[in-house]
């Protein structure tokens, strides 16, 4: 099992979690944030155009099946980018465990990808 966590642009959230259904992934969890960078982002407040180093985000975070995960980064990358500086960065980490609470199930079927018999995600 994988997790990702993936910081996008604000602008490009809508974009990401379409692409994330089509790609099969129906759960994750999100918040924004704020980040500080070596970019800035102009923002217009009443007419006047302010520039700043907090750059508002959101940040992704996906648990899944290790072969879901060319899948889903293509989704993110294809849907996050606009070929700007601060696109954004994707991480991926191992998951040693996981447990769904409410059945007790553990491993890949605490997931919410249950594998039909085809081992194909439902």
């Amino acid at each position: 099992m994988k997790k990702i966590e993936a910081i996008v642009r604000k602008s490009k959230f809508e974009d990401v979690k379409k692409a994330l259904y089509e790609a099969g992934i129906e759960w994750f969890s999100y918040w924004e944030i704020t980040g500080l960078g070596k970019s800035t982002e102009e923002q217009v407040v009443r007419g006047q155009v302010f520039e700043s180093h907090f750059i508002q985000r959101y940040m992704l975070s996906i648990v899944l099946r290790d072969r879901f995960l060319g899948t889903t980064i293509n989704a993110i990358i294809k849907a996050g980018r606009t070929g700007q500086m601060g696109d954004g960065k994707i991480f991926v980490y191992d998951i040693d465990e996981a447990y769904r609470i409410r059945t007790g199930e553990t491993g890949p079927e605490a997931l919410y990808n249950k594998e039909n018999g085809n081992g194909i995600a439902k």
